[in-house]
């Protein structure tokens, strides 16, 4: 039997589909464990973040820094996980080259490197912009990386003052 030439694309584009989500599906629930004698309680490890259920990265708290707030207005903040689905080549390198890491953020207005506040959900925490988002999201739109795509969906949504800073 032959098909007219649309419908082979379409049943492409169905088989492109499930092939991309059928494994997703297959281990959506599932959570693979390793046995260790590993105690990440022990004291060599407390500086290190668990990451997606399996991956260790080290948590760095910044020096004190002086900061003045330069400028400051109403941006969009979503949350994003290190998950193969929510980012473009390798999950866990920023647009910047960085690895993640606890406190950055994507953005498509400000430099790599720009440092900056959002009080009115994390109070005095300082963020660094070190990736992007896609193209269709506006300027005035943040995302903030969470080690975890449970952490990110729970964040949800918020409308909130950021604050440029300058630090030295």
């Amino acid at each position: 039997m032959i098909l007219p030439k649309k419908w082979y694309f379409l049943i492409l584009i169905i088989l492109i589909l499930i092939s991309g989500i059928f494994p997703f599906y297959l281990l959506q629930g599932r959570q693979v464990k390793a046995e260790t004698d590993i105690d990440l309680n022990d004291q060599p490890f407390f500086d290190l973040q668990l990451v997606q259920g399996d991956s260790l990265l080290p948590n760095i708290t910044p020096p004190a820094l002086r900061v003045e707030t330069v400028n400051s207005f109403k941006v969009i903040v979503t949350a994003y996980s290190s998950s193969v689905w929510e980012t473009q080549g390798d999950p866990f390198i920023t647009a910047s080259g960085e690895r993640v890491r606890d406190g950055i953020v994507a953005n498509n207005l400000l430099a790599f490197g720009t440092k900056i506040r959002l009080p009115e959900i994390f109070d005095d925490k300082i963020f660094e912009v070190t990736d992007r988002m896609h193209a269709r999201k506006s300027s005035y739109h943040v995302d903030i990386w969470f080690p975890s795509r449970e952490s990110a969906l729970e964040f949800g949504a918020k409308l909130t003052e950021m604050e440029i800073l300058e630090t030295d």
